[in-house]
C-alpha cells in the first residue's frame, strides 16, 4: 500500500521525537511518503494532490481537527466519491480532536497509530457523512466558495468565541480549555443581541425559524469535549444521517448558566433543552441568515463574517480506517 502522510509539525500535544518515531512505525507497515505542512492551506493542497494521484490509497493525517480539515477538503476538492478516494486516517495531535475520538480512535497519538495499524491489518473501515457550508445563491455571500466541514459548524456565539481564541493563539497563547473557557465569559460579555438574535433558520417546505442569537451545527455527536468530558450539543447526531443543529434564543445570564449546566451534563441522551431551545435533526439543506454579518466557524476553525451560509448534509462522502 502507498500512503501519504501529513504532517502538521505544530501540532500542540506531539514533539518532534514522537512524530520520528509515529512516521517509522507507519512505514514499517506501508510505503509512506511523509510531508510536513509549510503554510496554511498546505495539508489541503496534500489532500488534493493524493486525490487526483492514480497510487495513493491512504492519507494520514497527523494533526488536530484543523489538519483533518484541510486533508479532507483536498480530497473532497473534486466532490464526494467514496470508492474510488483514497481512504482517511486520522492521529490525533491537536488540544481537541474531536473527529477522532468521535471515530472511537484513541486520543493519544501513539495509541492511535497502534490502532490505525491494526484496523488497517483487519480492514477495518467505514463510509461517514460530512457537512458542506457555502455562500447562498442570491446573497451578498453568494461568492464565497463552499467548504467541507467533518464535526460542527456554527454561525454566532460559538464563531465568535473561536475567532477570539485563534486571536489569542495569534499573541503566542496556547490552545488549552482554559483557555477557550476565558473566551467564552469574553464573548458573552461583548455580545450585544443576546437577547434578541438575529438569526434566522430556512428549509425547504418548513416555516423558517426566528430569532437565534446562537446556532451550533452538528455532524456528529460529541459535539467537542472539556478535557475528557464529552459535550453532547445534538445527541442525535451522527456520521450516518444529515445534520443537526441546536439553536438558543435568548442568552441572558440565567439562560447561559442553565444551558452551559446541561451541556456540561448533557448525555448521549439528552442534551440542551428548554423554551428558548431549539433542535432539529436529520437536516439535508437548510440556511441559516443574519440581519448583521455574524461570525462563521467550521470544524474549530474562524471563516470571517457572513450573513447567509447555506448548508448540506452528504451521506457517504469519505471512506475513513477505523
Amino acid at each position: 500500500m502507498r500512503a501519504l502522510l501529513v504532517v502538521n509539525p505544530a501540532a500542540t500535544t506531539t514533539s518532534a521525537r514522537t512524530r520520528d518515531v509515529l512516521i517509522h512505525a507507519l512505514a514499517s507497515e506501508m510505503k509512506l511518503d511523509a510531508i510536513t505542512t509549510e503554510y496554511r492551506g498546505h495539508a489541503r493542497d496534500l489532500g488534493r494532490q493524493a486525490a487526483e494521484s492514480k497510487d495513493i490509497e491512504l492519507v494520514v493525517a497527523l494533526g488536530g481537527d484543523g489538519t483533518v480539515n484541510e486533508v479532507v477538503n483536498g480530497l473532497l476538492h473534486h466532490g464526494p466519491d467514496p470508492d474510488r478516494l483514497p481512504r482517511l486516517a486520522v492521529v490525533p495531535g491537536g488540544s481537541t480532536n474531536v473527529f477522532a475520538r468521535a471515530l472511537g480512535l484513541p486520543n493519544d497519538a501513539v495509541e492511535a497509530t497502534g490502532a490505525l495499524l491494526d484496523a488497517l491489518r483487519e480492514g477495518r473501515e467505514r463510509t461517514v457523512g460530512l457537512g458542506r457550508a457555502g455562500g447562498t445563491p442570491g446573497t451578498e455571500d453568494e461568492s464565497v466558495p463552499s467548504r467541507w466541514f467533518t464535526f460542527c459548524a456554527g454561525l454566532g456565539f460559538d464563531g465568535g468565541v473561536i475567532g477570539r481564541v485563534e486571536q489569542q493563539r495569534e499573541l503566542g497563547k496556547r490552545s488549552t480549555h482554559a483557555l477557550y473557557l476565558r473566551q467564552v465569559v469574553r464573548q458573552f460579555l461583548g455580545e450585544h443581541d443576546r437577547r434578541h438574535g438575529s438569526i434566522t433558520v430556512d428549509r425547504p417546505g418548513e416555516d423558517p425559524v426566528t430569532g437565534l442569537v446562537l446556532s451550533i451545527v452538528c455532524n456528529t455527536s460529541p459535539w467537542s469535549y472539556l478535557g475528557n468530558r464529552p459535550l453532547y450539543a445534538s445527541p442525535q447526531a451522527s456520521f450516518d444521517t444529515g445534520l443537526d443543529l441546536l439553536g438558543l434564543k435568548k442568552l441572558s445570564a440565567s439562560s447561559v448558566a442553565r444551558y452551559g449546566t446541561q451541556l456540561l451534563t448533557s448525555t448521549p441522551d439528552r442534551g440542551p433543552h428548554g423554551k428558548n431551545a431549539v433542535t432539529l435533526h436529520d437536516l439535508t439543506d437548510f440556511t441559516l441568515q443574519s440581519k448583521v454579518p455574524l461570525p462563521l466557524q467550521m470544524d474549530g476553525d474562524h471563516l470571517g463574517l457572513r450573513t447567509s451560509v447555506t448548508f448540506t448534509g452528504v451521506r457517504r462522502a469519505l471512506r475513513v480506517i477505523v
